[in-house]
């Protein structure tokens, strides 16, 4: 479902990011093939170095579908920056590619806390958002970053994922598939 970036991806991601319904939304816009390509170079570059964490979406059968993201990371804390091509929109993809990533994030990658800056005006993202069991609203208890985002002209909302409410929803999981597996056996 998720794997680390490639040049190779590309050629299936660039049109998939370019649909008017994607673009407006991707924090990485590429005019051109060749500068998408050059922006996933400096990506993968950049992770080498520790500044991010990026990894492609794939569906079931392995194509490549969307990005997931986590950008300026600092004290171990990162914003979140994820996209998914219109065809994949509303089939689960979102969920799942959160819960892999998160997982991730945090029990791999020493991640303390996930930020997502969501428009105001991006209703798709802000319900995406609303539906995750481990996020919470971060506009007041970050408001002077919240203000900060803000200060651009673009209305933003703000939400946090601690990685101890993504702990405890993950152990929740694990108790109910546990529970589930004895009733059915």
């Amino acid at each position: 479902m998720l794997k680390k970036r490639d040049l190779e991806e590309c050629q299936a991601l660039y049109p998939l990011m370019t649909h008017p319904d994607v673009f407006p939304f991707v924090r990485q816009k590429a005019s051109s093939y060749e500068e998408y390509l050059f922006l996933t170079k400096q990506t993968i570059e950049a992770e080498e170095r520790g500044e991010l964490i990026s990894r492609t979406i794939l569906d079931e059968w392995q194509n490549p579908i969307g990005t997931i993201n986590l950008y300026d990371i600092n004290e171990n804390i990162g914003f979140l920056g994820t996209w998914l091509g219109k065809p994949y929109h509303g089939m689960g993809y979102n969920q799942i590619a959160k819960d892999l990533f998160f997982a991730e994030a945090f029990f791999e990658l020493n991640i303390e806390s996930i930020l997502m800056r969501i428009r105001s005006n991006n209703i798709r993202s802000l319900k995406a958002a609303e539906k995750l069991p481990y996020v919470v609203s971060a506009n007041e208890t970050r408001s002077n970053l919240l203000q900060i985002l803000n200060t651009s002209g673009i209305p933003y909302q703000l939400f946090e994922i601690p990685k101890d409410l993504f702990t405890l929803y993950t152990l929740r999981q694990n108790t109910e598939e546990t529970t589930n597996d004895c009733r059915e056996a």
